[in-house]
């Protein structure tokens, strides 16, 4: 059995994310209030924002920092070294909860990720789903057939996506890359035959079904060619 997590580090990359960053800050409070033991600290990066997204991250209880990277990887990983050089707790007993701006955590997301670093997961990969007001009835009964409650189909998403600490560093952390840095990370610490990768859908994220995202690729780009016929 694992060391038991006494700090949790919620990173949230944000580029221009006015219009959604709201939900996402409400559903991660709610997220970080059902946590009872773990301290918990809210980190996000505003990444070369032009819009309001500051203003409506200030009206919560987090922390923000300011970049001008331009790219998630870049600010995931300033989120995170930020989150753990304020820690008192040591990298074995600090959980790393990564989302997105465009997200919406469930209720029990960190409490689900815990307890299944309770249970020995050193790296905890989280299924999203895109937000159906962004589909039409027919995309959304595409995607829902690739879908097999109960059966997590592995993908990685930097939206839903849970790291204990010493695993994080002993990988080498997020990259500076402008996407795919999520599923880059976890591929690194897979390589460790003693790191425990668990796939689950317990908490499943609601993301944006935009299109057209921040990067060239990731979700956006899935949905755009999986649900183009």
């Amino acid at each position: 059995m694992r060391a038991p997590i006494e700090h949790v580090v919620v990173v949230v990359p944000a580029r221009d994310e006015e219009r959604l960053i709201d939900r996402c800050l409400r559903s991660v409070a709610v997220a970080c209030g059902a946590v009872d033991g773990p301290s918990v600290q809210v980190v996000v990066v505003l990444d070369d924002c032009r819009d309001g997204t500051r203003a409506m991250s200030s009206r919560f209880d987090v922390e923000l920092c300011a970049i001008d990277a331009g790219s998630v990887g870049v600010a995931r990983a300033h989120g995170v070294s930020r989150g753990l050089a304020e820690s008192t707790a040591s990298a074995g007993r600090t959980w790393i909860a990564s989302t997105d701006a465009d997200s919406q955590v469930p209720p029990q997301w960190l409490t689900c990720q815990l307890a299944l670093a309770q249970r020995g997961a050193d790296v905890v990969v989280g299924t999203v789903r895109p937000d159906p007001s962004d589909l039409t009835a027919a995309e959304h009964r595409a995607w829902s057939a690739t879908r097999v409650p109960g059966r997590p189909n592995g993908h990685v998403h930097g939206a839903n996506l849970g790291i204990r600490a010493d695993a994080y560093l002993r990988a080498g952390g997020f990259l500076p890359q402008d996407e795919h840095e999520d599923v880059d990370l976890v591929a690194r610490i897979a390589r460790d035959p003693l790191a425990v990768v668990v796939a689950s859908d317990e908490c499943d994220v609601l993301t944006s079904g935009r299109r057209v995202g921040r990067t060239p690729g990731g979700y956006a780009r899935y949905l755009r060619t999986a649900l183009s016929g």
